[in-house]
């Protein structure tokens, strides 16, 4: 099988554990490759979660982990490395509160998608791989793009969707909003969609670990479909990994969607906004890996889409950082990715015609918007 699929099933239960699972993990423990399941974390993102399982088998699993220990200069490796995203944690928590504060105190909306809000539904909030912060600022483009100059060291490149700088060494997103389709007719369905809800998601106030500071993050109810445009986005252009899904997971598991709001609404809605295939897709990622439960889908599961964005998952990891198929096309030139980006989303167009066709056409659009912004 390839990518290590032979053993996945054995890691699927692991991460499963992770996620508080009650399954029964001697079997797992005793036949483990330990660094099988390193590349895999590693490749995915997902060190930290994974570190802190073999923290809790080393108490419930004593006798199993005897049989088939785990060699010492991986443990130290893998502490280490948990260790360092632990600071890391810490660091950007501190960036994203101070960030938030100085937008608020300036007159400016924001909230913080993803990254650290999401890391508050993890078991161990310090042990979810962070990323660079992301902040959607609710104002228009001329006011952030002001602001950000006067405020921030930029670089030449304005995107879209985003200005790129950075705070006290974390690189840092300014939204002007929080994501993109590529279908353009979806994508200011989407737009609208953000307009009329980004009020609540800059006043949905929480608390950082370790009393850090305040941040406003996005409401479950928001994250069910923003995070899903946001997987949707990423797997048209370089790919999702295994950190994403475990995201998405965390978002279902804790939303109330499906008593609070009629199941119906929330479908029609995936369909208006042309997330309704892929939405399903991703159920079956949800329930293949981590044992979603059919009480906590937004759609019904569908195998054959799920089979393969299960295999571009595993064979692509973090980003598609790691694709071994499609020519290496992350670790490209421009140029060369570029085209072997669209070869790569060819192969979708039977499953997503809508999404994968667009793709090429916003991208090169983007390029020349990109070139005529231009600082």
């Amino acid at each position: 099988m390839n990518d290590g699929m032979a053993q996945s099933s054995a890691i699927f239960l692991f991460l499963r554990y992770s996620l508080g699972d009650k399954v029964d993990m001697s079997m797992v423990v005793a036949n483990m490759d330990w660094r099988q399941l390193y590349t895999f974390a590693s490749k995915q993102a997902i060190l930290g979660i994974c570190f802190d399982v073999i923290k809790r088998l080393s108490e419930e699993y004593p006798e199993e982990l005897k049989k088939n220990p785990i060699e010492r200069d991986l443990l130290m490796t893998w502490m280490g490395v948990s260790q360092q995203i632990r600071r890391q944690n810490m660091k950007v928590n501190v960036v994203a509160s101070k960030l938030y504060s100085m937008l608020r105190e300036d007159g400016l909306r924001c909230c913080i998608l993803k990254g650290q809000g999401n890391a508050l539904m993890y078991p161990n909030a310090y042990s979810r791989n962070p990323g660079d912060i992301d902040v959607w600022v609710n104002a228009s483009r001329e006011q952030i793009t002001e602001y950000a100059k006067k405020h921030f060291k930029l670089g030449d490149d304005i995107r879209y969707q985003h200005i790129e700088t950075s705070v006290d060494g974390v690189p840092v997103e300014l939204h002007f909003f929080p994501c993109i389709m590529n279908n353009p007719i979806y994508n200011a369905r989407l737009q609208k969609w953000f307009k009329r809800n980004a009020d609540l998601q800059c006043s949905n106030v929480v608390s950082l670990p370790d009393g850090i500071g305040e941040i406003a993050i996005p409401t479950t109810a928001f994250n069910v479909i923003y995070q899903l445009t946001h997987l949707n986005h990423h797997f048209f252009d370089e790919g999702i990994g295994m950190r994403q899904i475990i995201d998405y997971y965390f978002v279902l598991v804790k939303s109330e969607e499906r008593r609070v709001k009629n199941l119906t609404a929330l479908q029609r809605e995936l369909k208006y906004l042309g997330l309704w295939k892929f939405a399903r897709a991703v159920m079956y990622v949800l329930h293949e890996t981590l044992g979603l439960s059919e009480e906590k889908m937004i759609a019904p599961m569908d195998e054959k889409r799920g089979k393969l964005l299960l295999a571009e998952i595993l064979n692509g990891g973090n980003f598609g950082q790691h694709f071994t198929k499609y020519g290496h096309f992350t670790q490209q030139g421009t140029a060369k990715k570029y085209f072997l980006k669209i070869w790569r989303n060819m192969h979708f167009v039977r499953y997503y015609p809508a999404e994968a066709l667009c793709e090429p056409i916003f991208r090169t659009w983007h390029f020349f918007w990109r070139v005529k912004h231009r600082r």
